[in-house]
């Protein structure tokens, strides 16, 4: 076992090295899971007693080992706000949950390969991995942070085609290259085969091995080095304020807060500045949206206006609604009030029009900012409330829109963790956006690698969509990103900064855009038809018992 154990715990070492925010690591990923599939493929040929089993631990040793890893600042910034045993308890939603489904693809590849060929075993791990990818990010455990596409982040150079795949596509890759390269170590093994015909299967798949990683790498080199934006100038200031959300340093009250945001705006700011970018939570303090005009907090905002007639302030807030019955499951009633409300985290729009436009978020965080499955476990609802807490969460809304100015100009207003999900971001620019902004408020991980990947995945979006991305992280990564993916201009971490940049708006819809996560549905068709089979399989050896 100790062979198979050191080749897993190798695998899970090369998928960490390739991953963000290390750079230019990321071609690794595309060699990264042979080492696993060589210990599953030995294990599979031993004489080792309950095989099933110990395949399913040793590929969980790999996945694991690797999602703690890279993303064990979940755990730093929970317990930072929650005492440590919850912490704990919601860090294995993406820790332990993620480890389970990709090792539950493995464990079900391992499966179909003892019964069937081995391209339709390869093909069917394809399924199984892009539906478990899939899934987590639609079901209300949702984590996508970890979807392999995403490994190539730090390398927009190798991944212009983004534009019609998405990060499905970048799945796709490495695991087909994986794939290729396991077969090609197959075939230098194999005892049956023949010495001619041991030749020419390697020679086979050493050259489509070879193709397969060269050709995208060799065409998206080329798109990145003669791609050209139309130019079409908008003048954008972002502001920093780094407010720190611990509050262990200092506190200021929200007029302070928002004095800040503007005296910050006011040093970038000139005439012909279209946008001012503030954070997430920006504007702190419940704000009900239906009497946000008279709110000291918008009034502050409209007067700074007067010294920009052509710009929009788009700004996180805290809004709520009220109701006269319970309008949603996030709902939660007042009896001080005697009315229903929901909380939302908000994206408010604020020009020198009377007009005021609200986005609500609505990828939100499992058991931080909204209750998981809320019909079935509304029953715990007593419980979060006798501990202080939330029992509806944030509410959200059912699609993607976009933010306004007076000009027309369309803006993406992605709210933090909803900048991960190329599906939403992409719907949304599909309705007209030129631009993206993200608003996040990452001091909430801590100086880890989360901050860093975070702003990573942005260039994703970038290249998805080729649009402009403009990030305003309250304690910072705050950033400008081209439509290449190229970060552009970015400040300190935990540094007051703001920039400024003249961007450029773009009209196009790419092939990713119209289409969104087209390349899954196929594979979950896969994945579907394989969990069948290996049903039927089992269905039918009790039969014949």
């Amino acid at each position: 076992m100790k062979r198979y154990i050191w080749l897993a715990l190798f695998s899970a070492f090369l998928l960490w090295f390739a991953w963000p925010p290390i750079s230019f690591t990321s071609p690794i990923l595309l060699i990264a899971f042979l080492p696993l599939l060589i210990a599953l493929q030995e294990m599979e040929e031993s004489e080792i007693p309950k095989k099933g089993r110990k395949v399913f631990l040793i590929a969980g040793l790999t996945f694991l080992v690797w999602n703690t890893a890279s993303i064990y600042w979940v755990f730093n910034s929970l317990n930072a706000v929650m005492p440590t045993f919850i912490a704990a308890l919601l860090s294995l939603i993406p820790f332990g949950l993620g480890a389970f489904l990709m090792t539950l693809s493995f464990w079900l590849y391992r499966k179909v390969a003892k019964r069937t060929r081995p391209l339709i075993a390869d093909i069917s791990l394809i399924g199984f991995w892009i539906s478990y990818e899939y899934l987590h990010q639609s079901w209300d455990l949702k984590f996508p942070w970890m979807t392999l596409g995403n490994g190539f982040a730090t390398t927009p150079q190798l991944i212009q085609w983004y534009e019609y795949t998405g990060v499905y596509g970048g799945t796709f890759w490495v695991l087909v290259s994986n794939l290729l390269l396991f077969r090609l170590w197959m075939s230098l093994r194999s005892e049956k085969l023949k010495v001619e015909s041991k030749k020419t299967q390697s020679k086979a798949l050493l050259i489509a091995f070879t193709t397969w990683v060269i050709v995208p790498i060799g065409l998206s080199i080329l798109v990145y080095s003669t791609f050209e934006e139309e130019i079409n100038p908008a003048n954008v200031v972002v502001v920093q304020p780094n407010i720190d959300p611990y509050g262990k340093n200092f506190v200021l009250s929200p007029r302070e807060q928002t004095e800040k945001l503007i005296k910050l705006s006011k040093d970038k700011g000139q005439v012909n500045t279209e946008f001012f970018i503030w954070p997430e939570t920006a504007l702190v303090g419940n704000h009900e949206e239906n009497n946000f005009r008279i709110a000291p907090d918008y009034k502050a905002v409209e007067a700074m206006l007067d010294s920009f007639k052509n710009a929009t302030v788009i700004t996180g807030a805290e809004t709520y609604q009220t109701y006269d019955h319970q309008k949603t499951l996030s709902a939660r009633f007042s009896k001080e009030n005697n009315f229903w409300w929901d909380s939302f985290n908000t994206a408010v729009a604020i020009d020198n029009s009377s007009k005021i436009q609200f986005y609500h978020k609505s990828k939100l965080v499992p058991g931080v900012e909204k209750m998981p499955f809320p019909k079935v476990l509304s029953i715990l609802n007593p419980l979060f409330e006798k501990f202080g807490g939330t029992t509806g969460g944030y509410g959200s809304q059912d699609e993607p829109s976009n933010l306004y100015a007076s000009s027309g100009i369309g803006v993406v207003p992605a709210i933090c963790y909803e900048s991960i999900w190329g599906e939403w971001v992409a719907k949304s620019v599909n309705k007209g956006a030129q631009f993206i902004a993200i608003i996040t408020n990452d001091g909430w991980w801590g100086n880890t690698s989360g901050k860093d990947q975070h702003l990573d995945y942005a260039r994703l979006r970038a290249i998805e969509n080729r649009r402009w991305v403009a990030r305003s992280a309250n304690t910072g990564i705050s950033a400008f990103i081209n439509e290449r993916g190229d970060i552009v201009q970015k400040t300190e971490w935990w540094k007051e900064a703001v920039i400024k940049q003249d961007i450029n708006l773009n009209t196009e819809i790419t092939f990713y855009t119209a289409n969104q996560d087209w390349i899954v549905y196929p594979f979950l068709l896969i994945g579907g038809i394989g969990i069948l089979f290996l049903v039927f399989i089992r269905f039918k050896k009790r039969g014949t018992a």
